[in-house]
């Protein structure tokens, strides 16, 4: 049996949108861009179908189609700005710091609760002890030119450089 994907031409704008939700959750800026190229798409192939003269689709129809889709995703809870939030979180929780993370939800146009900003700030240090043993081996660098590594490493991760001093001093108490 075919899985209906996003991208199958017999569905519909409300299908495909479906369909990518089912896939995983999606921000509202995120999932407006996808169907808005996904209605000039299904616009273009009606008037390939219609044999009519080719005339592109009116883009404020399209954009108006597309934002009330979804409003009604919205209404209905398939669309949900928090659970987007809370699956972005988790799944990236594990492998970058609170910068990186409130960073990547700032280009959805979404930001961390207070509520997720204290919980991911309780947890840092563990995650970056973690991700650094894991990457590292829990060696704590010795020269400027594996500290300048290490830190360069855990930077791009999200974490504060103070963060990485405070994981290399709570080590080498150990």
């Amino acid at each position: 049996m075919k899985r209906a994907s996003a991208a199958s031409p017999g569905l519909s704008l409300k299908a495909r949108a479906i369909a990518l939700l089912a896939q995983r959750e999606h921000s509202s800026a995120e999932l407006r861009r996808k169907l808005l190229r996904l209605a000039q798409q299904i616009a273009l192939a009606r008037v390939d179908d219609e044999a009519l003269p080719a005339s592109p689709p009116d883009e404020e129809a399209v954009a108006e189609e597309v934002d009330a889709l979804l409003a009604w995703l919205q209404a209905q809870g398939y669309l949900d700005e928090a659970r987007f939030v809370e699956s972005r979180v988790h799944a990236r929780s594990g492998r970058w710091g609170q910068q990186r993370i409130a960073q990547e939800l700032a280009q959805h146009g979404l930001s961390l609760s207070a509520e997720q900003r204290e919980a991911l700030a309780a947890s840092e240090l563990e995650r970056a002890r973690d991700i650094w043993q894991h990457k590292f081996g829990g060696q704590v660098p010795v020269t400027p030119a594996d500290k300048a590594r290490q830190l360069r490493f855990l930077l791009g991760r999200g974490f504060s450089a103070a963060l990485v001093q405070r994981l290399w001093r709570s080590t080498s108490d150990e």
